[in-house]
């Protein structure tokens, strides 16, 4: 996901979307364990996502504080 793509987004769809990808981590490190997934880097590039969306949204909430 791109970055300038999250700063389109609301705040509440980054919430919601923060949400899902905090699921969707915790699914793939509990199907990396049993061995259902063989790419292990998937892992990493969501993390990576998930940092995105939360820098953004921390943003846009001190933006609207203000």
């Amino acid at each position: 996901m791109k970055i300038t793509d999250i700063r389109k987004q609301s705040t509440a769809e980054l919430a919601t979307a923060a949400t899902n990808l905090r699921e969707e981590i915790a699914d793939l490190k509990r199907r990396m364990h049993v061995g259902e997934v063989q790419n292990v880097r998937i892992v990493r590039l969501k993390r990576k996502d998930l940092a995105r969306i939360l820098t953004v949204l921390g943003e846009q909430l001190t933006k609207e504080a203000l």
